[in-house]
């Protein structure tokens, strides 16, 4: 096991080596950047500001500009609407950014630096990345730890249940909840209960914009907890409504699989009870798929799930902090976000792998050759 798990965390290398190889290349060719967003701003417009015009190819200023910038054409690289300024100005900026240096330069600083967590500072927010990373972890660890959590305490027993009593009533109604929760998108659901229960037009029930109450620490131990899931109850409800639906639906179809096998009708001649033969034989098999399902669960409602839900509510977590850095064309945050969400995921579906061997010991990673 121990070889298994020194090869996986071997594997991790290259597999980010790859992405964040993948996603520099890609922003090469995107157009904008952050010095035409400064251009931009220094003239008091953004028109044209996120084109650029290089030999008739265009290029994202992450690209490099290692040659001297041409404000006022010929055959160096000009920028659109930099006509009028200073060209020393205008390489004043590519030097600021980090553009003067050659990209393959520019890669490989940023894997160096990667190695020992140094982000770098954000372009526009005079932060460190790290920084604005940690200050946005507790929303999102928030968020994505207990929209898991609540979705498997929920959905594991009514699956169960449902495969039990599978073509019965409860299983008939309890399907066309469970339809209708995944049909509804999440951030519609979002602005429903802003608009119900947020002060929308309705009711100021709950807050929005903080995780916790301004006089958070002034607050007992009691009231702290109470604050926090209060600030909290909205954005959880809206993203468990999809989750909880997918989570029941799998554990169902997985136990309706299991419990047709012919272990279990074997286990039931021996005259064991049924929840002996539920939980005793047919759990472990069953929940596997429901393991491996984790890390997607996680990583979604962590991130990807997050995004916009964190924006109807006004949270800062790092959903928000990575899309919005892509539309300012923040590039730190932009790779520091994707190094640390990588670094996760590998790390997630690693210690997935590792509990599929406690809840069923026959499973061996050892005998892989992966």
């Amino acid at each position: 096991m121990l070889a298994y798990i020194a090869r996986r965390l071997l594997l991790m290398v290259p597999t980010i080596f790859g992405i964040l190889l993948i996603s520099f290349i890609v922003v090469q060719f995107a157009p904008g950047g952050p010095v035409e967003r400064s251009l931009a701003e220094l003239q008091g417009t953004a028109v044209g500001a996120t084109a650029r015009i290089s030999g008739g190819t265009a290029a994202g200023d992450f690209a490099g500009t290692g040659a001297g910038v041409d404000a006022t054409g010929g055959s160096g690289s000009v920028y659109r609407g930099s006509q009028g300024i200073d060209p020393g100005l205008i390489a004043e900026l590519e030097r600021q950014y980090g553009f003067d240096k050659p990209p393959v330069e520019r890669f490989v600083l940023m894997l160096t630096n990667y190695l020992t967590f140094d982000l770098g500072e954000s372009f526009f927010r005079d932060q460190r990345v790290w920084d604005l990373i940690v200050d946005a972890l507790p929303v999102s660890i928030s968020l994505g730890l207990w929209v898991t959590l609540i979705s498997y305490v929920i959905s594991i027993p009514l699956g169960i249940r449902k495969a039990v009593r599978s073509g019965s009533t409860f299983d008939a109604w309890t399907s066309g909840v469970i339809i209708v929760a995944y049909a509804v998108p999440g951030f519609l659901f979002a602005i429903l209960l802003v608009i119900l229960f947020a002060g929308g037009s309705f009711f100021q029930i709950f807050p929005l914009g903080e995780l916790t109450s301004e006089n958070f620490a002034e607050l007992s131990l009691p009231e702290k907890v109470l604050d926090y899931f209060w600030h909290l109850t909205l954005p959880l409800i809206a993203l468990s409504l999809s989750a909880f639906a997918t989570t029941t639906l799998l554990t169902k179809n997985s136990f309706l699989e299991e419990i047709r096998k012919q272990y279990v009708m074997t286990a039931r001649m021996k005259g064991l009870s049924e929840r002996k033969v539920l939980y005793g034989h047919v759990f472990r098999n069953a929940m596997l798929i429901i393991i491996a399902g984790f890390p997607g669960a996680f990583i979604g409602s962590f991130f990807t799930g997050s995004i916009l839900i964190e924006t109807i509510f006004s949270l800062e977590g790092l959903g928000l902090l990575g899309y919005e850095s892509i539309f300012d064309r923040d590039y730190p945050i932009v790779f520091g976000t994707l190094y640390v969400f990588s670094l996760l995921a590998l790390v997630i579906n690693l210690l997935t792998d590792l509990t599929y061997t406690f809840v069923d010991p026959r499973i061996d990673f050892a005998s892989r050759e992966v």
